[in-house]
């Protein structure tokens, strides 16, 4: 386990390492940094010495690496349109985000895993067929789409939940749904499918030969190895919420990591840019290891092969 342990681990600081080089290229490549700084209508030798100043003018690599240095150290820089220092702007509007990823995923375990164990136990039934159908909707439908119905009917129509802002547990309830039911497609298939390969087993069979309970069959025998696929989904789609929530977060108006990743796109702030893509790249990783880890603990064959 050691073993399975360290070499993951060394994958997942090479994947870090290049998720940083393409955080750092992305930004210069789209437009002068210097010209970002210094404002529309700069003259050549203002962008000259705001070149000289923020050490533009070095070797690419030059420059990388002294980002990465006091990346490293937590000094992501000032923010440009803030004007305040960045670690403490995405410390601050951190929590947010990883509440309504958390909420979204919870979300969609609860709805998903009861319809794909459903699903596969009554296979081929108006319940198999129902829960394909809700599945299918909610891949086909947009999240942004969602959330405007969802604001349509609670909150013009029926008035029972705020439209935007996050000062309470209201505010979170609608973009919840709508990120935890986008995602809820992928859980229920997948738990469908391990269920029905799962259930139609040797060991399973030779369960109920020996008379014990439909429901401990299900549940205690078949789902804990049906669900080893799902943790490992789920430490993506945790990620995929972090870091695709900027859709969500600016039409509630929530006040979390998305939102201030669109705004600092907006006002090209880019310390703020690539402070957001390498903590959620970083936290991401950091998702992925973990299912990796949980998996080999869950199915030693994982740390077999």
């Amino acid at each position: 386990m050691f073993a399975f342990i360290a070499k993951r681990l060394g994958l997942a600081l090479l994947v870090a390492l290049a998720v940083s080089m393409v955080a750092f290229a992305l930004v210069r490549l789209s437009g002068d940094v210097a010209s970002a700084i210094a404002g529309e209508g700069a003259r050549a030798e203002d962008l000259e010495l705001v070149r000289r100043t923020y050490g533009l003018d070095r070797p690419l690599i030059v420059q990388y690496l002294d980002w990465l240095w006091r990346t490293l150290q937590g000094d992501f820089g000032s923010s440009l349109y803030f004007k305040t220092d960045v670690i403490g702007l995405v410390i601050d509007k951190f929590p947010t985000t990883l509440l309504l990823g958390i909420l979204s995923l919870l979300f969609a375990l609860l709805i998903s895993i009861p319809l794909g164990v459903a699903a596969a136990v009554y296979q081929n039934s108006w319940i198999d067929r129902l829960a394909l159908a809700l599945a299918v909707v909610g891949q086909a439908l947009p999240n942004f789409f969602f959330a405007l119905l969802l604001i349509m009917l609670f909150s013009i129509q029926l008035r029972w939940l705020p439209v935007s802002g996050s000062g309470s547990w209201a505010h979170f309830v609608m973009p919840t749904i709508a990120l935890g039911y986008y995602i809820a497609p992928a859980f229920m298939r997948l738990t469908r499918a391990g269920m029905v390969e799962v259930l139609s087993a040797d060991y399973i069979r030779t369960a109920r030969a020996k008379g014990l309970p439909g429901r401990s069959v299900v549940f205690k025998h078949a789902l804990r190895n049906a669900v080893v696929p799902v943790v490992a989904l789920a430490a993506v789609q945790l990620g995929f919420l972090l870091g695709g929530s900027v859709v969500i977060e600016t039409i509630f108006a929530l006040d979390g990591l998305g939102y201030l990743a669109y705004q600092s796109i907006t006002h090209k702030d880019f310390p703020v840019t690539q402070a957001v893509v390498m903590l959620l790249s970083v936290f991401y990783v950091l998702l992925t290891l973990a299912a990796d880890i949980a998996n080999a603990w869950l199915d030693p064959r994982i740390r077999v092969a």
